[in-house]
């Protein structure tokens, strides 16, 4: 049975499909991700409707335009569900602040690095900011090396997304985690709920541990 979508559910920024895909061949792919070849517009179109499923046009921009027998309608529905968690996840992420002396003494140094690798494995972003003093602006070299070297030094919890550049009197650079809020969240789940099944474990051991005299008197 041959599918029918409305104009209502189509956007400008949707790609062709079925009828809508005008070309005269496309490079065609199967509902399994086989590569099938070259074939006729009509011919593709007419595969899908035998299989009840939609010929839809992945790479317009192909010579020829590459299209793909699919379930449209299910493409869309798990397209917007990434799309809403790549939202929920950005929204999570809060911008975390962390600012330097340029001559900082090395266990302030050390408290600012611990403070950004807690911020970083929770999941936030960090804004590493150097506040200059005076006659310091004049050397923002000096500024980029101590950035630099802090951004390597937490390496293994963020990566650079923004380099160090001058903001006003402030030089600033901007660390992301290595993962996100939900990837944090789902270990942090999966790690309760192991030690929940470890103390659970535990318990019943004891409790087996406490009955077995017991037993034994009985005999």
């Amino acid at each position: 049975m041959a599918r029918h979508h409305t104009l209502k559910e189509f956007r400008i920024s949707d790609p062709r499909i079925n009828e809508r895909i005008r070309v005269p061949e496309v490079r065609l792919i199967g509902p399994g991700g086989e590569q099938i070849g070259v074939v006729r517009s009509e011919v593709a179109l007419r595969l899908a409707q035998e299989a009840d499923l939609d010929l839809v046009e992945v790479a317009p921009d192909s010579r020829p335009p590459v299209a793909k027998i699919m379930d449209y309608g299910k493409f869309k529905y798990e397209t917007a569900q990434k799309d809403k968690q790549a939202r929920r996840n950005q929204a999570n992420t809060v911008l975390k602040e962390v600012r330097f002396r340029l001559k900082i003494e090395d266990h302030d140094y050390d408290t600012k690095r611990k403070r950004a690798e807690g911020f970083l494995q929770a999941g936030d972003k960090v804004k590493a900011m150097i506040l200059f003093r005076g006659r310091e602006q004049q050397r923002p070299e000096m500024g980029v090396r101590l950035l630099m070297k802090f951004a390597e030094e937490i390496s293994e919890y963020g990566t650079v997304e923004s380099r160090p550049k001058v903001d006003g009197r402030n030089m600033v650079m901007i660390i992301a985690p290595v993962k996100n809020k939900s990837d944090v969240k789902a270990e942090q789940n999966a790690q309760r709920a192991a030690n929940k099944q470890a103390a659970r474990e535990a318990r019943n051991a004891q409790r087996d541990g406490q009955d077995a005299p017991a037993a034994e008197e009985s005999e």
